[in-house]
């Protein structure tokens, strides 16, 4: 039988489950930055070689089997990005599709987890 303990043990786990939860959102925002700037570090530079040619910018995403799988996996799960946000009732999902679509799933995925810790608290 496992009883539990009241009083001062909740309150040390509930100042635990706060510290856990505004470390995480400063994770999350960190993470969303990083997934910003990285990607468009080697676009740069892949513009920069080649100048702004699309076509051969789609075409290098499938130019391989390791850059394809890798193009597939990011399609796949920025999908299940957008199934889940829109499964969740999520009202501000085209702001995150959005993200996605222009900057990458890299930033708008811990963009999201971001934005849902700061609604823990306000819902607590």
């Amino acid at each position: 039988m496992h009883y539990r303990m009241s009083g001062l043990h909740d309150v040390h786990l509930t100042e635990q489950v706060k510290q856990k939860e505004f470390f995480m959102k400063y994770v999350y925002l960190f993470l969303a930055v990083a997934g910003a700037v990285i990607p468009y570090v080697f676009f740069a530079m892949f513009f920069l070689a080649h100048g702004v040619d699309v076509p051969a910018f789609a075409m290098a995403l499938f130019s391989n089997g390791a850059s394809a799988g890798f193009t597939a996996d990011l399609l796949i799960s920025s999908l299940v990005f957008w199934l889940f946000m829109f499964s969740q009732g999520e009202s501000k999902a085209w702001i995150y599709i959005l993200v996605n679509l222009t900057i990458g799933l890299s930033c708008a995925l811990p963009l999201y987890l971001y934005v849902n810790e700061g609604r823990k608290k306000i819902q607590a």
